[in-house]
């Protein structure tokens, strides 16, 4: 019989919660703000990260989930019985998760020849952050709930990679300039004339699409780059920081522009708010292409 189990790392922005009700399990990523070392989605809450993160002066890292974390996740799954593993991982190129994922599972293999035939691990890379795989990781066990196969997952999840573009924007450059995203002098000036730049993530990379003037364009001009590219009536999701009043005035304005409100809303954690900052605001859905 057929028992899928789903896992992913915690810069998905499933929480801890969310990946417990559906069975995904979702390993976390250290933080390290100065000396002192944390784990993600574990030690602190989201609104408490961006707290401690606004008081510290330096740039919080992140550590990627370890070789050894992935080969402990596979072999419990084994143990347990599950026949077929999906790990969907951060974006490769941004992270050494992948690259730790194939690897464990290839030691996990040559230490348990036994599990050959009897346990598939399918290690997927997002090439994306946050609820651009998060969104699919979700779907995806609950397709397993329904009877899918494994195959029939991963399909549906590189279809999704295949076609998924990201849109969001820092509402300050304050931390893109602590972080290195943004160039220092770009941020100065982008800071003082309020210029806001609207970045893409495709295919691993992270770019500026454009930029606005003025925190009051950047709802619309989000929508109107997933509405020049979504695949019309396909699912979308939401991402946002701290700020409830974004958040809700977002979902409020795609709602009436498409018809539909977003599948799935995601606060986002470490792993973005380190580089766009707390007060941010994203679109993921499918383009066309």
């Amino acid at each position: 019989m057929t028992k899928i189990k789903i896992i992913t790392d915690s810069a998905s922005d499933i929480t801890m919660e969310l990946g417990k009700e559906l069975g995904i399990t979702v390993l976390p990523l250290t933080v390290m703000i100065g000396d002192k070392s944390y784990v993600s989605g574990v030690d602190f809450t989201n609104d408490q990260f961006y707290e401690m993160m606004d008081n510290y002066e330096g740039v919080p890292k992140t550590s990627q989930v370890t070789l050894f974390a992935y080969k402990e996740a596979f072999e419990q799954a084994y143990k347990e019985g599950y026949t077929d593993i999906i790990n969907v991982t951060i974006n490769s190129q941004g992270s050494g998760g992948y690259n730790n994922s194939v690897m464990a599972a290839e030691e996990f293999f040559e230490e348990n020849p036994d599990a050959k035939g009897k346990v598939n691990i399918f290690n997927l890379d997002s090439r994306s952050y946050s609820a651009g795989y998060g969104y699919p990781v979700i779907e995806a066990a609950k397709k397993a709930e329904k009877g899918c196969s494994a195959q029939e997952i991963v399909d549906y999840i590189q279809d999704w990679i295949a076609h998924l573009s990201i849109f969001f924007a820092p509402y300050s450059l304050k931390y893109a300039k602590k972080s290195g995203r943004i160039p220092s002098a770009a941020a100065f000036v982008g800071e003082v004339m309020g210029l806001r730049p609207i970045m893409r993530i495709e295919d691993w990379k992270i770019t500026t699409e454009t930029k606005v003037r003025g925190d009051k364009a950047i709802i619309p001009k989000l929508i109107e780059c997933c509405e020049k590219e979504q695949i019309p009536k396909t699912p979308y999701c939401v991402v946002y920081g701290n700020d409830l009043t974004i958040r809700d005035d977002f979902i409020k304005a795609l709602t009436q522009k498409f018809g539909y409100p977003p599948a799935e809303v995601f606060q986002v954690g470490a792993a973005i708010a380190i580089n766009a900052g707390p007060r941010v605001a994203g679109l993921i859905f499918k383009a066309q292409r």
